[in-house]
């Protein structure tokens, strides 16, 4: 009949087995053994029909012939253990395992969202009628690929051999109708559960070129998967099976993954719902039927609209979800549904919305949980644990649903009104006043400061309860390390100097739009580009000779460079840290970029102009060159510094950002009222270097380390924002000068700085307190330096507040600091008054760490210059007397 080798086993329990030595099948000769007796390829009669196995299993060992009909006889594997079956006249599958290449089983990892998955060899079925060309290909092509292929010759054998092995991939002929239905063998396979993740693939017969290619769509009604042309070549079938692999196989694998991802959400204690994007309900778990008093049922297929919705929710909460999740933004808090019953319960809800297919939010993931603060939730919870835990189960319990109520008999937030000091009341409110944040899973490190202060009012004292309370409204606030002032009348100038360089200055004014002047455009188109400096002049070398002095006096090298300071400080500085070797830049490179950085300062600004930012720089080249601030800081930390110095306020309009901020000016518009100057400065100082190789001093070093060196100069110069400059200065304190502190009095230490700087290096985190800290101090160490400059750079910033003052009246705009109108100004009282609330605490503490005993004494010396002019009723820079002079 021309399938040879095939067993047959008759009703009577005969066995015929034929030689494969005359065939050119690639299926294995089959040896019986019954009993003691073993032959091959004869006739043999037996009474042991019943325990013929189903399936015989073979191992392949050589691989395809190259040319002639003939194959080489394989040996068989071990014998396959016998199986119960019913005698009838049948033929059996054989088996494959993988080929001689993949012995070892080989397992490939598929990433599934989070999960990683191992996926184990392929299964592959063949149901041929009869073993032909097409057959063996796709034999020799599972051999290959090393998947493990079963054949079956029968309707039957194949239907029994699916329901076993479950094979991901099967291949049906579909070419003759004479020996079998290939769409009811289909059918039958695809009415069995397993067949859900199953491709399956019809081998279909070629046509000619003259016939119309018939069309898949009675295939695809009946179950197939893809068509196969009849095509013999073992490539073609190899390459057909890959695809499939690749493709349908490793999705259905992936979805087959789901089931263990849909059995924890079954057993999961939260009641977790999924909705499309039109909030019609696809899902909902146990744990959400048993809250909601619903079966899936009732709920699936359903909108959110359609069921019934609490009176006790206020009515914008329902709008401020929709605002977040739309949006893509993960929305939580506390919610109130309505149960089957009409019953309402509060809930913890936390809302995710899922991105799916086109990139859209496909799907909105809810995770509910009961809030038990009144009786309905409490009775509810109690039910849920009775009918969850009841048998075996009831010594577990769910985390999700035992509401250890921490604030005892505590009542819902938006229910107190009652604001009373009787004891009862009081007990009330405190147990409750942080009830949204303890039901929050953000582990922030104020949220847990704020959990163990509510965990210790429990068993307080009242007189303790109401002082952690205040507490707690302390810490929710958002300017934590802000210290509040009193009234202005009690002190105007620190008043306005807080307003001025602390806030953002939001006092709008419509149709007010602040347009820079002409002398502060903000186009660089007019700048000329700046000549090559080749040597340095004598008198300017002179004066650089004392740089590393703090004495040194930066308005004299101002007057002799012709105001252009900061090249010629720059390129000694710089050289003596060795950043033209750090960048592996050229001298003439770093010489072109300091000349294009002066250029874009404005020389027409008082204070805020290139010798000012040459003043900065020396000012950080000093503080590197300090023992332990050099020992704690990396050559690149060395180097972002400098950059970020000499960068600092790059294009700096003379005017703050409060100012710009009022006026909605560009800028302010660009960096969303926020941080506005110092983003321009970093943001235009990396344009201007990177737009032209000629002063481009980061071209030659790698990726990585110009990512470091970018991130480490834009967190310094953003450091220079005063809003946060109480935040930078309490962790400097907290985290490095009270270490330090601890270790000095420690009876263990000696004293050596090399342990602290060592344990520092360690800590990145350190490493960026100390550079913003360094940065901000140089920034405004203008009342540490010696008294004649001190007044200098007094005077120049007093212009130019008050030349800003001006512009404000002019403008019609908000004046953001009152005090600095020339005509009524007091200089001396304010300087004592930034002093007094900048300065003193931040080089305290900078002091302690760096130990800076001249910058120490100047600023005693200058407090006492302003402070007998302020008691002298003095409101100049000096006394009429001296001015005369």
């Amino acid at each position: 009949m021309g399938c040879a080798p095939s067993i047959h086993v008759s009703h009577s329990g005969v066995i015929y087995c034929r030689d494969s030595e005359e065939s050119n099948s690639p299926h294995q000769t089959t040896t019986i053994s019954q009993g003691t007796t073993t032959l091959h390829g004869l006739f043999v009669k037996t009474d042991a029909a019943d325990s013929i196995p189903s399936v015989l299993a073979y191992q392949s060992r050589q691989p395809p012939p190259s040319a002639g009909p003939r194959r080489k006889e394989r040996r068989e594997s071990g014998g396959a253990s016998a199986r119960s079956r019913t005698p009838h006249c049948c033929s059996v599958e054989a088996e494959t395992q993988t080929s001689s290449s993949s012995a070892k089983v080989s397992t490939t990892e598929v990433k599934v969202g989070p999960m990683r998955l191992t996926q184990y060899p392929i299964q592959v079925l063949l149901v041929f009628a009869k073993e032909d060309n097409q057959s063996n290909g796709f034999w020799w092509a599972c051999d290959r690929a090393g998947y493990r292929c079963h054949i079956a010759w029968t309707p039957e054998s194949a239907l029994e051999c699916f329901l076993d092995k479950h094979q991901e991939i099967v291949v049906i002929d579909h070419r003759n109708s004479k020996y079998f239905d290939a769409e009811d063998i289909c059918r039958s396979i695809r009415a069995t559960e397993p067949s859900e993740h199953t491709v399956i693939l019809a081998v279909v017969p070629r046509t000619s070129a003259d016939q119309e290619e018939t069309s898949v769509l009675p295939l695809l009604d009946a179950g197939f998967d893809r068509q196969f042309m009849e095509n013999s070549s073992i490539t073609a079938c190899y390459n057909e099976l890959v695809q499939i692999e690749h493709g349908e196989v490793r999705s259905q694998f992936k979805l087959r993954a789901c089931n263990a991802v849909f059995t924890a959400l079954d057993h999961c204690q939260e009641a977790v719902e999924i909705t499309n994007e039109d909030h019609v309900i696809q899902y909902v778990n146990p744990a959400f039927e048993r809250m909601m008093g619903y079966c899936k049922g009732e709920l699936i297929g359903k909108e959110l609209t359609e069921l019934p919705k609490s009176d006790k929710n206020s009515a914008d909460v329902l709008d401020n979800i929709n605002t977040f999740i739309k949006k893509g933004k993960e929305w939580q808090g506390v919610y109130y549904a309505r149960r089957k019953s009409g019953d309402s319960i509060q809930q913890h809800v936390k809302i995710t919305p899922v991105v799916g297919q086109g990139g859209q939010i496909r799907h909105f993931v809810s995770l509910k949980r009961l809030h038990c603060t009144n009786e309905n939730n409490k009775q509810l919870y109690k039910s849920h644990r009775e009918d969850k835990y009841t048998g075996d189960n009831s010594q577990s319990e769910s985390s999700s649903y035992k509401c250890k109520n921490r604030r005892k008999d505590s009542v819902d937030v938006k229910s107190i009104t009652s604001q009373s000091s009787d004891a009862p009341s009081l007990q009330t409110r405190r147990y409750s006043s942080m009830a949204r944040i303890h039901s929050m899973t953000i582990e922030a490190p104020i949220t847990k400061v704020i959990n163990i202060i509510n965990a210790a009012q429990e068993n307080s004292p009242i007189t303790v309860a109401e002082a952690l309370d205040r507490v707690l409204e302390i810490l929710r606030t958002t300017e934590l390390y802000s210290p509040q002032l009193g009234t202005k009348d009690e002190d105007p100038h620190t008043s306005d100097l807080v307003g001025g360089l602390m806030n953002d200055g939001l006092r709008r004014l419509s149709g007010n739009e602040y347009v820079f002047s002409k002398n502060m455009n903000l186009s660089h188109a007019h700048l000329p580009v700046p000549n090559t400096i080749n040597d340095v002049p004598p008198c300017i070398a002179q004066l650089l000779d004392n740089e590393e002095s703090w004495d040194f006096n930066i308005f004299e090298l101002e007057a002799v460079t012709n105001k252009r300071p900061l090249v010629y400080l720059g390129l000694k500085v710089f050289a003596r840290f060795g950043v033209s070797e750090f960048l592996n830049c050229s001298e003439a490179t770093l010489r072109a970029w300091l000349q294009v950085i002066e250029a874009n300062y404005h020389s027409s600004n008082s204070y805020h102009n290139s010798t000012h930012a040459a003043d900065v720089l020396h000012a950080t080249a000093f503080f590197l060159g300090k023992e332990r601030v050099k020992g704690s800081l990396d050559h690149l930390d060395e180097v972002a510094a400098l950059i970020a110095a000499t960068i600092h306020d790059v294009d700096h309009p003379g005017r703050t950002n409060s100012f710009l901020c009022n006026a909605g000016s560009e800028l302010a518009v660009l960096y969303n009222d926020t941080a506005v100057l110092e983003s321009h400065h970093t943001a235009l100082a990396f344009q201007l270097t990177t737009k032209d190789s000629k002063y481009n001093i980061f071209k030659n070093i790698d990726r990585n380390r110009y990512r470091t060196l970018r991130q480490a100069i834009i967190d310094m110069v953003l450091a220079t924002e005063m809003t946060k400059h109480f935040e930078h200065v309490n962790k400097f304190v907290n985290s490095i000068n009270k270490p330090m502190a601890s270790e000095d009095s420690s009876p263990h230490s000696e004293g050596s700085n090399t342990d602290c700087t060592a344990n520092i290096k360690n800590f990145p985190d350190n490493q960026t307190l100390i550079k913003r800290m360094m940065i901000k101090c140089a920034d405004v160490a203008n009342p540490c330096r010696p008294l004649e400059l001190c007044i200098e750079w007094a005077g120049r910033i007093s212009e130019e507040y008050f030349a800003q003052t001006d512009e404000e009246k002019r403008q019609g705009l908000p004046v953001v600091m009152p005090v600095f109108d020339r005509n009524t100004c007091s200089i001396p009282k304010s300087q004592i008054s930034f002093i007094d609330y900048f300065i003193t605490d931040m080089f305290d503490a900078w002091d302690a760490f760096a130990h800076l005993p001249v910058l120490m004494q100047h600023l005693a010396n200058n407090y006492k210059h302003w402070k007998t002019l302020d008691d002298l009723k003095c409101k100049s820079l000096r006394l009429p007397s001296e001015n005369n002079n």
